[in-house]
């Protein structure tokens, strides 16, 4: 996954407006289940890019020391 970043962009960027449009529909129809539910993902996917940036840090920093 990390090999790929265009892959990796897209994906993120059709879950990101996904979870979009998910929070905006639990907004308009007032369910506060859906609301909870959009924003649990919303997190999740943040929290998922903080690891892809520090594993890629990580690779970076193991390539520096081996060469």
């Amino acid at each position: 996954m990390i090999a790929r970043p265009h892959i990796t962009v897209l994906v993120t960027l059709i879950f990101m407006v996904l979870v979009g449009c998910s929070l905006a529909y639990a907004i308009q129809s007032q369910s506060v289940t859906g609301l909870i539910l959009s924003v649990i993902s919303l997190t999740a996917g943040i929290y998922c890019l903080h690891l892809l940036v520090k594993a890629r840090q990580e690779l970076e920093r193991e390539k520096e020391e081996t060469a």
